[in-house]
């Protein structure tokens, strides 16, 4: 942001430099008022710098709503001052606000950091967790360093934030480093405005901070310090389990090049297929094993450090990947270290890379505590490398990729919470739930919406107490109350439970197709009416069927169902996304009502008994609720193209497809008609196109890519002819479906091609991440509008 930006969009009125005083007199007294990411950054010891640099006397504090400031001196040094202020700061710091009052000249005498003082209200902001910076790793490796192999080792420029904050303004005492009381050379470090740890809350050495040990499965002490560390890397090149306790929470380690170890890591956690994020131990490992765009390779190195999903060579080099880390996929999940304990266990070690998976039974959140890591991860983990700085708040690995030419995450947590989406009005305060599945939640204040970090499905209790711990250290370091909660349309989902158990305060239900275009708009900026393409696997309809293929007017509060895919049954509920080869044989009934016949060849390759059962069920109506599910529409090609007909995670059979995809121009042809009023978005020819290929032999590679030709074909169909009725022009995109890197760049070019103005996600994730967002944008305006949409 340029000075002129800053103090356009950030002053509370114009600033004009000669306001509050006369420009002939030679001394001055400012002011200055910042808020944003400005607390735990190095912020106030580059104030002091700057202000020394200028001759300025005068004093710079934290307070609970960001960084005030006031100096005293020359006046043209003073204005120089002010324009430096937002051109040189730290490389974590971000500057939303910065406000000028002039003063009345007063002397001041020399300029000092004072103590943290607390403002009426809590507006600033806090900077997630970053990786290691380069001064801090080289200190790390450097014999000669006090903090030589300090696992712990950090700056203004690096380290935990998020995680370890309990409260504000950010001092050492609101952290979980409270009870590490510094030694005399930190100390002279923390007072020191020329060095770099000057007032760093973190700041600790191996003589006064925390410490790592390693103990057996037993609870039997091992080793400690650097033994430890050593220790550990020596059991991982012997193949063992370790649960190594990292900055958000525990990670399970295996060297990825270790068949059998990755094979007993799947096994003991129950993770069939679901792939395995590989940690490599610098960006020349990841080169050897994957394929990577400048754009890619940049996100991998980021201050944030996350988890970049990345195309694998087909020549690798060196010693290969254990087949059992991401089996019959295309793509790796790869990711630097961004501790200093990640940069230790590399150090002299044989494997250059490691399965670093989340610590967790499946479907239960990250373990973060070390007692409760000796009890969830026992039977999982054959050893434990724990330190004593607590986690205060569990944060998971982010994951991202670069889609339709832009880095965007999938799992929003670690180096991007709590960064807040930024609005494009204030709105009164609201609390999202989010969705059941990939559950995020939502709170806003003013301008700022805070996306949680990623929470998980909302399916037990261990992970609805997460979501409470979470919701609690928002509400606090925030200080916001919310007016209403939103909730997701559905009685069952244990978000919507909680939300109505909430009593004393207004509650909304928000349909969740309608939260997911709202989550576009509010991260977009976008003013209402909007042409919203929603397509995922599920979400309740307001008329009691399964949406997933919606195509919405959407108006903030407000939203209109305009078309749909067309309805077919899901056959056992719950029990086809589990089973995709149900989806393929409803839509082969609806293509035929007599499947036995007509597509006997097909039903072969499927076990009769369940066969016969379904058909029965899909005859009777018998739970088959209907579905518009372009999610599903996915299952069941994957299914007849020989792909996937049992999925063992979320999304496998579409993952599958996607990468089975031979790059082609042929599309199979959908059909898009008007039914009473709304669109049907029909693929049924589609499925028609897909068993006739089939039966001719064509390769799932092929079958693949005329299924998304065609797709992309059929929905820009779909717009146009909405679009020609409406007026519509602006079309945003959400859903887990647009995760699809071909679907959702060859639909924006197409659609951008016809002359709309497209719009997807860039910030937040497509998927069910999202929905706490929109669901908190369509609340404040139903307040706002003073009635439900």
């Amino acid at each position: 942001m340029s000075v002129k930006e800053v103090f356009r969009s950030n002053s509370t009125a114009e600033r004009d430099p000669n306001r509050g005083f006369d420009s002939h007199v030679r001394n001055r007294r400012t002011v200055v008022r910042i808020r944003g990411i400005v607390q735990g950054v190095g912020f106030r010891p580059y104030i002091f710098q700057l202000a020394g640099r200028y001759g300025l006397d005068g004093w710079v504090c934290n307070q609970s709503d960001g960084v005030e400031i006031e100096v005293a001196g020359r006046a043209e040094q003073i204005e120089q001052f002010l324009q430096d202020i937002p051109v040189e700061v730290p490389p974590l710091a971000r500057i939303t606000h910065m406000e000028v009052e002039e003063r009345p000249y007063l002397p001041m005498e020399s300029f000092r950091i004072v103590e943290s003082r607390s403002a009426r209200s809590r507006s600033t902001l806090i900077s997630p967790d970053m990786c290691t910076c380069a001064d801090c790793l080289a200190e790390l490796f450097d014999p000669a360093d006090r903090r030589h192999r300090y696992p712990f080792i950090n700056c203004t420029n690096c380290g935990p934030r998020y995680t370890i904050i309990q409260d504000i303004p950010y001092d050492r005492d609101k952290t979980t480093m409270a009870r590490f009381e510094m030694c005399s050379p930190c100390l002279a470090e923390y007072h020191d405005p020329a060095n770099r740890r000057f007032h760093a809350q973190p700041n600790a050495c191996s003589r006064c901070g925390p410490r790592v040990w390693l103990e057996d499965s037993h609870g039997a002490r091992i080793s400690e310090k650097d033994d430890a560390l050593r220790g550990t890397v020596r059991r991982l090149e012997e193949g063992a389990i370790v649960a190594v306790k990292g900055l958000g929470g525990f990670h399970l380690a295996v060297a990825a090049t270790h068949e059998k170890a990755v094979e007993r890591l799947r096994r003991r956690k129950i993770r069939e297929e679901k792939p395995f994020a590989v940690m490599f131990a610098d960006v020349d490992g990841v080169k050897c094993h994957c394929r990577m765009s400048g754009q890619e390779e940049a996100l991998l190195t980021s201050p944030q450090r996350p988890i970049v999903l990345l195309t694998r060579r087909d020549d690798p080099e060196g010693i290969p990947i254990a087949s059992g880390v991401a089996p019959r996929n295309r793509y790796l999940g790869a990711f630097l270290p961004y501790t200093p304990l990640h940069y230790l266990l590399f150090d002299g070690a044989q494997y250059r890379s490691l399965v670093m998976t989340s610590g967790n039974q499946s479907d239960e959140p990250i373990v973060m505590e070390n007692e409760e890591a000796r009890v969830r991860l026992q039977g999982i983990a054959d050893f434990f490398l724990f330190h004593d700085r607590d986690i205060y708040m569990r944060t998971d690995d982010s994951v991202t990729r670069v889609l339709a030419g832009m880095p965007r995450p999938m799992r929003r947590a670690r180096g991007y919470v709590p960064v807040p989406v930024f609005l494009r009005e204030p709105v009164p305060a609201v609390l999202g739930t989010g969705a059941e599945l990939k559950n995020t939640i939502c709170l806003t204040r003013g301008r700022e919406a805070f996306l949680s970090q990623h929470i998980g499905d909302l399916e037990n209790l261990e992970t609805l107490r997460s979501f409470e711990l979470t919701l609690s250290h928002l509400e606090r370091i925030l200080e916001v109350e919310p007016e209403c909660i939103v909730h997701d349309l559905h009685p069952d989902y244990l978000s919507t439970q909680w939300a109505m158990q909430q009593k004393g305060i207004l509650r909304f239900a928000v349909q969740h197709h309608h939260a997911h275009i709202a989550s576009v708009m509010a991260e977009r900026q976008l003013e209402g009416p909007v042409l919203g393409v929603a397509l995922d696997g599920t979400g309740f309809g307001p008329d009691g069927t399964i949406w997933g293929g919606e195509i919405l007017r959407v108006d903030g509060a407000h939203f209109e169902r305009l078309g749909h895919f067309r309805q077919v049954p899901l056959p056992g509920g719950n029990a086809a996304v589990r089973e995709p080869w149900r989806m393929a044989l409803s839509f082969l009934r609806v293509l035929d009502p007599d499947p036995r016949h007509a597509f006997s060849d097909i039903l072969e390759r499927w076990p009769s008994r369940n066969v016969s059962v379904l058909l029965r069920m899909l005859e009777r109506g018998v739970n088959s609720p209907l579905t518009s599910s372009c999610g599903r529409l996915f299952d069941a090609v994957s299914s007849l193209a020989g792909l996937r007909d049992v999925v063992t995670y979320e999304g496998q059979a579409a993952v599958e497809l996607e990468q089975a995809l031979v790059p082609g121009s042929e599309a199979y042809e959908g059909e898009v008609r008007s039914e009473n009023g709304v669109w049907i978005v029909d693929p049924l020819p589609m499925i028609a196109g897909v068993v006739e290929d089939m039966r001719n032999r064509c390769s799932p590679g092929i079958i693949s890519s005329r299924f998304h030709n065609g797709l992309v074909h059929l929905l820009g169909e779909a717009v146009r002819r909405i679009a020609s009725e409406t007026g519509l022009t602006r079309v945003g995109l959400s859903g887990g479906v647009f995760q699809n890197a071909f679907l959702l760049e060859h639909i924006e070019e197409h659609l951008r091609n016809m002359g709309f103005d497209v719009y997807s996600h860039v910030e937040v994730p497509a998927n069910d991440a999202c929905i706490a967002l929109g669901q908190a944008f369509v609340g404040a305006a139903m307040l706002a509008s003073g009635k439900p949409g």
